[in-house]
């Protein structure tokens, strides 16, 4: 099974930049989420139309490793794979590519959790579906 790929172009903003003129750590993490937001738009199924099921994404692990500098003006895309699909949670895998070279990478675990009773709940089964394509891998597991 081959997976598939998506690919969110952006310009990086001065305002994205620290006092080094380098992108400040945060905002990698914005770029992120906003490319993971497409993303869910891209694959049928964004956020805002699962959540009226009555359950909500928090996320419960981030990581990000900066490869090489991004500045202000800098093109960059962002890919995002799912790493992992688990029963209660899913893993985005992040690359920032500038000039088709790795700039920095990320995952962010995305658990999925039952708004009235606080808890974490199974995935949508619909969700699962619209996620696997982009699976890296076969990496299905219990979580």
């Amino acid at each position: 099974m081959g997976e598939t790929r998506f690919r969110w172009p952006l310009r990086i903003r001065f305002s994205d930049t620290d006092a080094s003129g380098r992108i400040h750590y945060t905002a990698t993490l914005r770029h992120f989420e906003a490319a993971e937001f497409e993303f869910m738009r891209h694959i049928g199924a964004p956020y805002q139309d699962i959540e009226r099921g009555g359950i909500s994404f928090p996320r419960v692990h981030i990581e990000c490793d900066y490869l090489a500098a991004m500045t202000y003006d800098d093109e960059v895309e962002i890919e995002v794979s799912v790493d992992k699909i688990g029963e209660r949670s899913y893993t985005l895998a992040f690359e920032v590519f500038k000039q088709e070279r790795p700039a920095a990478r990320g995952k962010i675990v995305i658990a999925a959790m039952d708004r009235q009773a606080g808890r974490s709940c199974p995935l949508p089964e619909r969700l699962v579906r619209l996620l696997q394509p982009y699976l890296k891998g076969a990496q299905t597991c219990a979580n």
